[in-house]
């Protein structure tokens, strides 16, 4: 008997050591989950061990927070990868766990808080708000026209459900005075209902029960808080990420049906300012070489020739030892190697015939390609064809795309341009160069620059328009910092569709490393500030009310709006799961949609019904309070 539970334990043990990360999350969520049960065993409080070389360790973190913040990102990034059954709990969730392991580890053995900086929550939940907005800023108005009203009725859903859930709940689970704010507090993680409610203490609004003072019922809502609150964001991501599949909807699937549904189709390319748009791609052309043997080019120039043939530019010329670029505009000799770019049929077809035998020579043929954006301005091509304006001033160049007010439209030989539109056009530097200057534009080309100028003053106008609030009732009413920014740099990628000249694309790993960072570092401050928090709530059977209670009304309502949304809308499941995400005021459960669908356009839904929920859930919270 013995011998074989010795046996299953070492099996046990070989498992878990071959598996580093699984065990690594049974620690975590052991410490999560034991916290209050260590603090609240006073033998244990009083034989806290103050000099092993563990107590070192997290004395050594406590003094400096920095050290925890991104010791829980390097940890907390492999736990969110291990799959089990295909589930995951992604990064931002395991950051989070690690995150309270750590500091719940730190208060109740060693009684040790970690404080970390909120400053750096602030401004890095800033920046990856930013991010989102810049990404998806070209997507959203056309989402918001086409969705608009369903997000609205998605954050009516679940703010006013997970109201009724939690106060007739307290209702009937007797929870005393406090608890039922606290709990909305906590479950919508929006610590600012907890302002509100205590305002309502303060200003007499609430009559306070005999045998209980308004201490008490601060106390209650404190405990309310800090249980549901830490449940809530860790479930909210789980269930966000995971409804599509639990739906029995592929949600890569519909991350990539989103993007052709907000981005114009499979074949489109990406607008105007936003990453990606100079890749090459596959272009119906090519560059050859020939040798000049047919005596009517011989003593033509090049653009003498492209008037001509305005379907194949020649771009160099080489004589002998000497190349020559067609930017001079050379007169052709018999015996030159002329290097022709053009369309494949046009090439193969008249290349033999027109020009003389096709050669191997690579100086004809080494010209450098590249895709550039040019804003159209006033000039005399306005309102001309694009077949007109490609044989007057298109040489060596092709039109990729055509956008018209952030929209990419069909480039037809008769679609005329207008002020305003945006071309797309692939050649040689200097063609490019020259094709802009008729068209009194600049080219703009995609480059590593970060633009930190448009980050600060995002960043600036986002913070002074979140930050204002206005009082109404005594309830103060703001914006949010985090959705101000995410909205300027929504409103900033949409006017870079329109005019590229305004900063051109962002870099996409400059972006995407702000989206990652940011979000990171904010759920691990949030860690060091929720989980001593945790310990103080841990009081007998309250704590299984407030527990369940919290978690119902966190997790309820989203999927009362999922059902609304898929079931009776036919919403796309990635738009809508960031809708959902949204109404429940949680940016983490976004960042777990996106990681789900692999895509980025779940952000579409998420601002309306957030800004909209973030107002409501203070009403709704001062209530709970005063009724």
């Amino acid at each position: 008997m013995e011998i074989t539970k010795f046996s299953r334990i070492s099996k046990i043990g070989t498992y878990l050591k071959s598996h580093f990360g699984l065990s690594l999350f049974l620690f975590s969520l052991a410490v999560l989950l034991s916290g209050g049960v260590i603090a609240a065993d006073s033998a244990v409080a009083a034989a806290k061990d103050t000099a092993g070389p563990i107590a070192f360790v997290f004395t050594y973190i406590a003094n400096n927070p920095f050290v925890f913040l991104f010791l829980s990102i390097a940890l907390g990034y492999p736990l969110g990868k291990i799959t089990v059954k295909g589930v995951n709990l992604g990064s931002t969730a395991g950051t989070l766990i690690i995150g309270v392991g750590i500091a719940l580890t730190a208060f109740s053995v060693y009684g040790l808080s970690i404080d970390a900086p909120g400053l750096v929550e602030d401004i890095f939940l800033m920046m990856f708000m930013y991010a989102i907005g810049m990404k998806v800023g070209p997507q959203f108005f056309s989402g918001l026209k086409s969705g608009g009203i369903d997000f609205i009725v998605i954050g009516l859903i679940v703010v006013f459900s997970n109201f009724l859930i939690i106060f007739f709940g307290a209702k009937l689970l007797d929870l005393a005075p406090g608890y039922a704010a606290g709990i909305i507090s906590g479950s919508y993680t929006v610590t600012a209902v907890m302002g509100v409610a205590q305002s309502a203490i303060s200003s007499g609004a609430v009559q306070i029960p005999d045998g209980m003072t308004a201490d008490q019922i601060s106390a209650n809502m404190a405990a309310g808080y800090a249980i549901s609150y830490i449940l809530s964001s860790i479930f909210i991501i789980l269930l966000i990420k995971y409804l599509p599949a639990m739906s029995g909807k592929d949600p890569v699937k519909a991350g990539k049906e989103a993007e052709e549904m907000f981005g114009g189709g499979e074949n489109s390319e990406p607008l105007p300012g936003t990453s990606g748009f100079s890749n090459l791609g596959v272009l119906p052309l090519d560059i050859r070489s020939y040798k000049v043997e047919h005596d009517e080019i011989v003593g033509q120039s090049v653009m003498a020739l492209f008037d001509k043939f305005p379907h194949a530019a020649i771009l160099k010329v080489v004589r002998d030892d000497k190349v020559i670029d067609a930017s001079d505009n050379p007169t052709l000799q018999m015996g030159d190697v002329i290097g022709i770019r053009g369309n494949y049929h046009v090439l193969i077809e008249g290349g033999d015939r027109t020009v003389g035998t096709e050669v191997d020579e690579p100086r004809a043929r080494n010209v450098d390609i590249e895709v550039a954006d040019i804003h159209i301005g006033k000039s005399e091509y306005i309102g001309k064809s694009i077949e007109q304006v490609g044989k007057e001033i298109g040489f060596g160049v092709h039109l990729k795309a055509l956008f018209r007010q952030g929209t990419q439209i069909a480039a037809l030989p008769k679609t005329t341009i207008q002020v305003g539109d945006v071309l797309r056009l692939a050649g040689s530097d200097w063609c490019v160069k020259q094709t802009a200057s008729k068209l009194n534009s600049v080219p703009i080309v995609e480059s590593t620059v970060t633009e930190t100028m448009y980050l600060a003053l995002s960043l600036l106008i986002g913070f002074v328009c979140g930050h204002a609030s206005v009082n109404l009732g005594g309830i103060p009413f703001a914006l949010g910092t985090s959705a101000g920014c995410m909205l300027t740099g929504i409103v900033f990628s949409y006017l870079r569709t329109r005019n590229p000249t305004l900063g051109g694309p962002m870099s996409e790993g400059a972006r995407s490393f702000l989206q990652d960072i940011g979000l990171s570092l904010f759920v691990a401050v949030l860690a060091a500030s929720v989980g001593p928090k945790i310990l103080s709530s841990f009081q007998g059977i309250i704590v299984i009310k407030i527990a369940g209670l919290g978690l119902l009304g966190a997790l309820l309502p989203p999927l009362l709006a999922w059902v609304y949304g898929l079931v009776f809308r036919r919403m796309n499941p990635a738009i809508l799961a960031g809708a959902c995400a949204g109404a429940r005021n949680s940016t983490p459960a976004m960042k777990g949609a996106q990681d789900a669908c692999e895509s980025d356009l779940p952000a579409v839904g998420y601002p309306v019904p957030y800004a909209l929920t973030s107002m409501l859930v203070l009403i709704l919270g001062y209530l709970s309070m005063v009724l």
